[in-house]
């Protein structure tokens, strides 16, 4: 079995193009770009990881009724988690023992009990809000970001697999149901392509076994889906990079890898694990 790795941080607050823009006057964290958010992601790229935290903290407790705040802030414990194991990098993702199925050890619980927490909490906002509208965008974008956050926790640092894959069945569902509704919402497509390459990338027997809601594993879409997220993204430009980039490592796609990480070490020259990947992929034979 595998996981769907970052199903949940490549959606991450990813705002929806045009959400925005069809309800006038309606104002949605989720799908506008709020600065105190864009500055506490910037953060996280940056790996000052309590500072980002503290960044969506200050944002959520003046909007305690915003899914929004809390998936943030989950989002800053389980990418801190991820990059603190390795998951990341090239080592992790050109390693296929450790792609497939997981970290070496376990991950630090007291993290881990913080991001849970975040995650119960943005789920009880969501569905209070769809008390009142089922189809509320802010909602489904709030449960398709935790269910994939659980997915990644559960497989990549729990190792439980079987759990990991039901949350990536919930996840993808909820970006369905968003995308039928917002067709221009870009940002969303990672949760499908994502799961696309990673299924996708399993051997032909277990793939087969892995066609469950929809997702029949096609590594090619799956990073087509992730790039209109480094094309068109806001918050999480940078992280669909990260995954693109790291991808592209494992098709041989050198020249790909090496232009999205020299752009990532460019952007955030304080981050060296962007500056050491593209070493790595200038290093790197090629099948371009």
């Amino acid at each position: 079995m595998h996981h769907s790795y970052f199903l949940a941080l490549l959606l991450l607050l990813s705002p929806v193009v045009g959400f925005a823009r069809e309800t006038p006057g309606f104002e949605s964290p989720g799908f506008t770009t709020v600065p105190e958010l864009n500055a506490g992601f910037d953060l996280l790229y940056r790996q000052r990881f309590a500072e980002a935290r503290e960044a969506f903290a200050n944002w959520e407790s003046r909007n305690p009724q915003q899914p929004f705040g809390q998936v943030a802030i989950a989002a800053g414990y389980l990418f801190e988690e991820l990059s603190r194991q390795g998951v990341l990098t090239s080592d992790f993702f050109l390693n296929e023992k450790k792609f497939l199925h997981g970290i070496e050890g376990s991950p630090d619980p007291e993290r881990m009990s913080h991001f849970r927490d975040a995650v119960a909490r943005a789920c009880e906002l969501a569905r209070e809000r769809q008390k009142t509208n089922p189809k509320d965008g802010e909602a489904l974008l709030a449960l398709t970001l935790a269910a994939g956050m659980e997915s990644d926790a559960e497989s990549i640092l729990e190792k439980r697999h079987l759990a990991g894959l039901k949350s990536m069945k919930k996840a993808n569902g909820y970006a369905k149901e968003l995308l039928a509704q917002y067709p221009d919402a870009t940002d969303a497509y990672v949760a499908t392509g994502i799961a696309n390459y990673v299924i996708g990338s399993q051997s032909g027997g277990t793939r087969v076994a892995l066609w469950f809601g929809g997702i029949h594993g096609d590594k090619k879409l799956g990073m087509e889906q992730v790039a209109k997220t480094v094309e068109n993204g806001r918050y999480l430009r940078p992280f669909a990079k990260i995954i693109l980039g790291l991808a592209a490592r494992r098709e041989k796609q050198g020249a790909l890898a090496q232009r999205l990480f020299r752009e990532l070490s460019v952007q955030y020259p304080d981050n060296e694990q962007f500056a050491s990947e593209y070493a790595k992929a200038m290093s790197a034979p090629s099948a371009d």
